[in-house]
């Protein structure tokens, strides 16, 4: 990245950890290390004051530059930092929800008389503002994915089951380009997404996505082997990784016709999605845009099948970036505000039984105004059969 990219991004992180009340940051997480170098290396970022980051590195060899030092463990920190002139700090911010126990326990011993604060949050607020060249990663990431989906009319064929189905889809993704890599915050699994057809997508997960699946008993979440029949709806819910920076993008898609209820409450997820791109403004309430999605799906008489059934979602989007799951998160109990230039993804999705679910998401810019809409497909459900 060049040169004023990189000092913004640092100085997100810096504002982090001094906001939080520490002296210093410790950054070991890949995701975290590559927003501040644009590469992934083992090791850690030692970050203080007004210095430049400390890489610390273990793996690759040949790394260079005026403050990679090379490590083998943690507990040559102290040394290093005294050959920088660099102090021990009194308070440091660590990614705690991202390591064992063991990890911080070995940083505590190497630092004895340092507190450790668990900055995991701090880091993912961070990087929830995102800059320019970031937008224009994620950006790049939607156009393709949109034009992907385009192409899915095309490898339907009667018969298949909604794992073939995820399987030709995943493969016709990589061939435009996408890496394969879904990462996620958190204890969750998933290879770009999922592909829910039919009632499989009343089965609930454990994962907290907005609807689950069955999956398989490894991985339980998404198709499970099910055979697509006429009057089933299709949801691809997919993340478009093709710049290591990701979007996130559902449409429905159906196989014949569906119930006109179904079709209606597609139509009111349409409509709560372009509701919230008006209201996705710097300022605006998380909890807020939650509450307005949810009352919309009541009025219409949906809320019993709103973001599931058996198992409802208690949220309505959620940021995206480096991870699927940025901050922030519009669901119930959040009360911070949007800042421009996050990036959300808003899935106000509905599950009618005998048919399966409905709905679209979309990845928006938050900005004056109102949002901006940036996974630029068709949204009304598609006929497979038609």
């Amino acid at each position: 990245m060049d040169s004023k990219e990189y000092q913004i991004r640092l100085s997100h992180i810096r504002k982090a950890f001094q906001e939080a009340g520490a002296d210093a940051c410790l950054i070991s997480t890949h995701v975290n290390i590559f927003y501040l170098t644009g590469q992934i290396f083992s090791g850690y970022i030692y970050l203080s004051g007004n210095e430049d980051p400390l890489w610390l590195v273990r793996r690759p060899a040949g790394l260079e530059g005026p403050r990679v030092r090379y490590i083998r463990k943690v507990e040559q920190l102290p040394s290093m930092l005294q050959e920088e002139g660099l102090p021990a700090p009194g308070t440091l911010l660590i990614e705690g929800e991202e390591m064992g126990i063991d990890a911080w326990m070995r940083i505590q011993k190497a630092l004895p008389a340092t507190r450790l604060l668990n900055g995991s949050h701090a880091l993912r607020v961070a990087r929830s503002i995102k800059t320019d060249e970031e937008i224009a990663l994620i950006r790049q990431s939607a156009e393709a994915h949109a034009g992907v989906y385009r192409l899915i009319p095309g490898i339907y064929k009667p018969g298949m089951t909604d794992r073939d189905l995820a399987v030709e889809l995943d493969c016709l993704m990589l061939r435009h380009g996408n890496l394969g890599l879904f990462r996620a915050f958190g204890d969750m699994d998933a290879f770009m997404g999922t592909v829910l057809a039919g009632d499989n997508a009343a089965v609930p997960s454990p994962y907290d996505f907005a609807l689950g699946g069955a999956g398989v008993p490894s991985n339980p979440v998404g198709a499970s082997g099910l055979t697509l029949q006429r009057g089933m709806s299709v949801m691809v819910d997919l993340s478009g990784n093709f710049t290591g920076y990701l979007d996130d993008m559902s449409r429905t898609f159906s196989i014949g016709k569906l119930t006109d209820e179904a079709y209606r409450a597609h139509q009111v997820s349409i409509d709560i999605s372009n509701r919230l791109q008006e209201e996705l403004v710097p300022g605006a309430v998380c909890e807020d845009l939650y509450a307005t999605a949810l009352k919309m799906a009541e009025d219409a008489g949906l809320g019993h099948c709103f973001m599931g059934t058996r198992q409802q979602a208690k949220f309505v989007g959620h940021g995206v970036g480096l991870v699927i799951n940025e901050w922030p998160v519009l669901a119930r109990h959040m009360n911070n505000r949007l800042e421009a230039n996050m990036v959300v993804a808003v899935e106000p999705k509905f599950v009618i039984e005998g048919t399966g679910a409905v709905g679209v998401e979309n990845t928006y810019v938050v900005r004056e105004g109102q949002g901006e809409k940036i996974t630029l497909a068709e949204e009304r459900i598609l006929d497979l059969e038609p």
